[in-house]
């Protein structure tokens, strides 16, 4: 099963001073594209026996300080995290033949940072925060049904407070990898690599 891909390239000369400006490039073309969900992104962490662990989550913010998703700090990347904060995103943009790959390590987000973001999310994702404890193990669908029932009734209406286990990672980069896909996997590759306050471009064999 293969694909050849014909995309135009990708040069040095062409992408931005930063890597948070090119990714900002990069997602509204992939916004643009119609892509559905754009935002989503491959989480990758490892535990303390060093084995990796991936999942999908959504991308809710980016800024010059990194890219932000939020989670149950007591599921399992929020543990992994917690002992070792190096983690790895990839934004795997397949109908554009494009990835990009975040290396960086992760740092909590402030309480009035996840309180402000949690009082966006819809009523009912607020009460599903509390009703599951994330990466858990439960006895049966019934079950987490009944925790949602039973705080749909205390909270039908008024503002759901914010779980104290969840809150936001700010993934803060040292690399980040542009790819852009071209014929004869001859891809380009281009990495933004930190040094202190700016960035080096470099270039990798497909």
């Amino acid at each position: 099963m293969r694909k050849q891909y014909r995309s135009e390239g990708l040069a040095e000369t062409e992408l931005a001073e930063s890597p948070f400006e090119e990714f900002a490039r990069w997602f509204i073309q992939t916004v643009e594209s119609g892509l559905p969900e754009p935002n989503a992104m491959v989480v990758s962490t490892v535990d303390e026996a060093g084995r990796p662990s991936s999942r999908t989550v959504l991308l809710k913010s980016y800024d010059e300080h990194g890219f932000v998703f939020f989670t149950n700090y007591g599921s399992r990347k929020g543990r992994e995290l917690a002992a070792n904060p190096n983690i790895s995103l990839l934004f795997p943009w397949h109908a554009l033949a494009r990835q990009v790959v975040v290396r960086g390590t992760a740092q909590r987000t402030g309480r009035d940072e996840t309180a402000a973001y949690f009082r966006t999310r819809p009523h009912g994702s607020q009460l599903g925060a509390w009703a599951s404890a994330q990466s858990t193990v439960v006895a049966s669908r019934e079950e987490l049904d009944q925790r949602y029932t039973e705080l749909a009734e205390r909270y039908p209406q008024e503002q759901v407070p914010v779980p104290p286990e969840w809150g936001g990672f700010r993934v803060v980069p040292d690399e980040v990898e542009f790819w852009q896909g071209r014929e004869n996997r001859l891809h380009d590759r281009l990495r933004y690599v930190r040094e202190g306050d700016a960035w080096r471009v470099e270039r990798l064999c497909p």
